[in-house]
């Protein structure tokens, strides 16, 4: 499995993005869903990366950089082909997005995810992300769990 950077849009990764955005349709209310905007995923500010096998997108996944204070990352649009769950897709992605963070000397990694997602809840804590109260621009969601870790470079 190898994590690359997506520089550009293929029919590959729009369509995992679409498949991403109608599993969240079916378990939330639109005003409940944060994903980020398919054209913003490929802008400065965000790091957005995919896991293949061989040549087969298997995942996606982005952080988006926020210069406030404290400065921190985002994870947005985690997600993995449901043929390929199971196999560490997520957390191979995960790696490589606070990877880079550290990189950029960026320390504290946030995120938004929903209620009705135990498996991704369980793999963020397996990470060691906790809760935390709202953040940034979001408003309380009854949907929404928001969580946060302190990365540190090795």
């Amino acid at each position: 499995m190898q994590i690359k950077p997506i520089i550009k849009l293929s029919q590959d990764i729009v369509a995992l993005i679409q498949q991403s955005r109608q599993h969240m349709a079916d378990l939330y209310p639109a005003d409940s869903i944060h994903q980020e905007d398919i054209c913003c995923l490929l802008e400065s500010d965000v790091y957005f990366v995919g896991g293949y096998l061989d040549s087969e997108l298997t995942g996606i996944g982005a952080v988006k950089k926020f210069d406030t204070r404290p400065r921190y990352g985002e994870i947005k649009n985690l997600f993995v082909d449901r043929e390929y769950r199971g196999r560490g897709v997520s957390r191979l992605i995960m790696g490589a997005l606070e990877q880079h963070l550290i990189e950029q000397k960026i320390t504290l990694c946030r995120l938004e995810t929903g209620v009705s997602q135990p498996e991704s809840i369980g793999l963020y804590r397996t990470l060691g992300y906790t809760e935390t109260t709202v953040y940034g621009a979001y408003k309380p969601d009854p949907f929404s769990v928001f969580m946060q870790k302190e990365i540190l470079p090795d």
